[in-house]
């Protein structure tokens, strides 16, 4: 088994920044009015400024795999050129199309050489199963470096219009339609970005992240879905997919918008956070003061505080000087977070040899929870 190191971090931010009082600018208004929602939850959040990867038209500048090609490229040097790739992993929520994969799309971009793929799916542990998979190619010698990348495309999701057809089929029942709160919470929560990390099987240059450990964790056998899109969800909690709807009904009912059951959010995300980071610090004898910096991927800083005491509650003590978080100037960039908060941390001069590095992603799809363990070098 061969030893894995982060030896480069690249990201995407594609555009300008965009403020809070620009966001509908952007995306348009539901039905012609101001959302009700949007204070209260940008309140919550804390989020003041993200990126979108389209203009005030609504016309897209990059799709998703653009944005992935693009965070790839500042991988690229003459110690590592784009045809020494042996591994291409990628992960995304929001890929442009259902088929082919996200993987394949972006190599399509990358016009280098014949190369292994590997896409993951799901919501935000989509950029950790990627960097799991490109970890335990390297660890296992399959191949001798992998680039692995998170990166989300949401914000043509997000355009008011994609409601249009779902707000004049309300107009026939009532007279002032509001489109659910499952559907308008995220519009102000999610962004666009990509973010890249290349692994080889020995350390470079000044500065260099050996993986040590990554453990990932579901809680889908006992909890209903939380997160979801190209579906609706039943009284009994299961999920009826966009296939088993009539097409007319994908527009009249936003059946391919990103719904969150908010009140499940609420009740789980903190105690299974906390009980699977106790899994996984446990099983690899870590104890929270070996912890130099901690990265956790929160898509909302409404949580922090309640993460904190859930913690505590767990014998997990990480003081707030040991938290690093670029939310509210990036957003939440959903797969890609944890790479742009690690790409930040990488560059920012305050890293020292033997500091100890722990990512923590949560996923509110069905509760799925992954981390991993670094050490600089």
């Amino acid at each position: 088994m061969f030893e894995v190191y982060i030896t480069k971090s690249g990201k995407y931010l594609p555009n300008n920044s965009i403020s809070n009082d620009e966001m509908e600018n952007y995306l348009g208004l539901i039905n012609d009015l101001t959302s009700k929602a949007r204070r209260i939850i940008l309140r919550n959040n804390k989020i003041v400024s993200r990126y979108y990867a389209i203009d005030k038209n609504g016309n897209s500048t990059h799709n998703n795999a653009e944005l992935t090609n693009n965070a790839i490229q500042e991988l690229f040097d003459q110690s590592f050129t784009i045809n020494d790739m042996e591994l291409l992993s990628c992960g995304t929520s929001t890929p442009d199309i259902l088929l082919p994969s996200h993987a394949a799309m972006v190599h399509g971009l990358l016009k280098n050489k014949s190369l292994e793929l590997n896409s993951s799916t799901g919501v935000c542990c989509a950029g950790m199963n990627s960097l799991k998979f490109g970890f335990l190619s390297v660890k296992s010698g399959n191949t001798k470096n992998a680039v692995c990348t998170g990166s989300e495309k949401v914000s043509t999701w997000m355009r008011a219009e994609k409601y249009k057809q779902e707000v004049i089929n309300l107009l026939k029942l009532e007279d002032q339609p509001i489109v659910a709160f499952k559907k308008d919470f995220l519009r102000w929560m999610l962004s666009d970005g990509a973010g890249a990390l290349l692994l080889e099987n020995k350390p470079k240059g000044d500065l260099s992240l050996k993986i040590e450990w990554m453990e990932a964790y579901s809680f889908a056998h006992e909890l209903e879905t939380c997160m979801y899109a190209g579906g609706d969800k039943l009284e009994n909690g299961d999920i009826k997919p966009w296939s088993d709807y009539d097409p007319e009904q994908w527009l009249k009912e936003s059946i391919f918008s990103i719904k969150q059951d908010v009140k499940l959010l609420d009740k789980n995300i903190l105690i299974k956070g906390a009980e699977s980071m106790k899994s996984a610090l446990d099983k690899n004898n870590v104890n929270a003061s070996q912890i130099d910096y901690f990265l956790p991927h929160v898509s909302s800083h409404y949580f922090v505080e309640g993460l904190k005491k859930s913690f505590e509650e767990n014998g997990i003590i990480i003081p707030n000087e040991k938290w690093f978080m670029n939310l509210a100037k990036v957003g939440n960039v959903g797969s890609a977070s944890i790479y742009l908060a690690l790409n930040e941390l990488m560059y920012s001069g305050k890293l020292k040899k033997g500091d100890k590095i722990l990512l923590s992603v949560p996923e509110s799809g069905r509760f799925s929870y992954a981390y991993a363990f670094l050490t600089v070098y």
